[in-house]
Parts: structure tokens; sequence; C-alpha cells
């Protein structure tokens, strides 16, 4: 498209308040088959809309990951929880990808160990339906239930490496939430609980039962959460350590089942 509508896309981008104009009005235009299509997606854009959802895809780790509408789009930040799982993976593990959502952790870490035996779990089926797409050319399996009720019974005791993106805002912080998120994004990928750590606390119960001895599980959680999130696990047997990246403004939370 001409010089003029890539302008006149950019301005009407940075009046809404997109911080990322030129970036966002590349990809949109790039996306867009006419000046009609443009506009359509401009007009969802410009309403609130995650560009990601708008765009039907973003890119995590080089990859492109399909994102559909009501479905959490993944923040760059989590690649970070996906640095800390290649660290502790291996050719041949099995690998459970938790409150999956568009299965793009899951998809990172089998891209870049391939080899490995993938499970991805979620509670809300249009995020399952979502991730098997994405996870259908690595040979991922997707189940639907809620955290570990979704697993076949056969990987009790043997799973190697459970990461997990869980919610972790607190129910009152949501409010300060940029709008893309609070009136986009299902309130039950958003929402902690009180202090943000409900569900860590229930999958700290759990886990420990899925994990093979020696095994790990990693929580992607908030510099204000990582405390309680570490307590959670600790409580429940596990040893745990703390990892983190100022740069990625990133926390992960790492549990190890004991060998003995």
């Amino acid at each position: 498209m001409s010089a003029e509508t890539l302008s006149c896309t950019v301005s009407r981008l940075r009046d809404a308040g997109c911080v990322f104009a030129e970036e966002e009005a590349d990809l949109l235009i790039g996306d867009a088959g006419d000046a009609g299509e443009l506009e359509a997606l401009l007009m969802r854009r410009l309403a609130g809309e995650p560009l990601e959802v708008v765009l039907g895809w973003m890119t995590f780790r080089g990859l492109r990951i399909e994102v559909d509408p009501g479905v959490f789009v993944p923040r760059q930040r989590t690649a970070f929880l996906v640095r800390q799982a290649l660290a502790i993976t291996q050719p041949g593990s099995i690998v459970v990808d938790l409150c999956c959502g568009t299965g793009a952790i899951g998809l990172a870490i089998t891209t870049e160990r391939p080899g490995i035996e993938l499970h991805a779990g979620d509670i809300d089926p249009v995020a399952v339906r979502c991730a098997a797409r994405n996870l259908s050319p690595v040979g991922g399996a997707t189940w639907c239930g809620d955290l570990f009720d979704a697993l076949p019974d056969r990987l009790h005791g043997t799973v190697d490496v459970v990461v997990v993106n869980a919610p972790y805002v607190p129910t009152a912080e949501i409010a300060l939430m940029p709008p893309e998120a609070r009136d986009h994004e299902p309130r039950h990928t958003l929402d902690g609980g009180g202090d943000g750590v409900d569900v860590h606390r229930r999958v700290a119960r759990s886990v420990g039962q899925w994990l093979r001895p020696g095994g790990h599980v990693l929580i992607e959680t908030g510099t204000a959460q990582s405390g309680m999130t570490a307590e959670a696990l600790a409580e429940a047997g596990l040893c745990t350590t703390v990892a983190s990246s100022e740069q990625m403004w990133a926390t992960v939370v790492i549990g190890e089942r004991r060998s003995t």
C-alpha cells in the first residue's frame, strides 16, 4: 500500500495511544489484503483489541503462534520461563505445559529441544483448540480440564518438567491492567485471587504426584508473589529456587522433587 496509507495508519494508531504505532501499522498493512480489510483490522485495534488477536498471530521466540479471540496472549517476558525450562530439559523428557493457552511455551521448548514428549493442558476448550493447532506440527498432545485433571493417568510420577504460566495478578489489581488485557482477555487467565497465588498453591498441592523423582516444576510469577509461590512449593515438599531477569521483567520459581 502507499506511503500515504502507512502515514495515515500510523497517525491513527498513535492518536489512539499505541506506543509502537509504526511497528503495528506495518503488521496490519502486511496482513490486510486490501484497503477495506485494513480498515476493518484497524478499527478493531483502535477499539482496544490486542494486536495479536486482531492479526490472529504473534511471534514468540522466533515462532509464529496462532492467537484466537478469547485466548490469553503470551507475553514476551515468558521467554524467560522457556529459557529456564530448556536448561533442564533433555531429549526424551516428558514435558507438561499447564495452563497452556496458545501452547506457545510448549511449542518453543519442543522446537528447541526436539525429541521430548509434550503434553499441554488448559481448562478452557477455546484455548485447547488453539493450542492443538499450534502444537500439531511438533506432535504435542493437548488435553482439556482443570490443571492436572486434564492429564492422562499414565503420566503419574513420570513427568520430567512441568511449566506453568497461570494467572498471578491479584484480584484488586485487575482494574489497573491495560484495557486491552482487562477488557479483552478472559478474566480467568488474569485473576490470581486475593494475593495472586491461588492457582500456584493448587498446582503445588498436586504437582509432586506427577513429577518423577528429580523432576522439576517451573512457575512464572510476579516479583511481589515470588516468595509466596516459593513457599507453596516448599510446603509441598519441593526444593525451591527463584530465578529472575530485570531486563525481561520476569520471575520464575523452580521446584524440584527430591530424589529420595
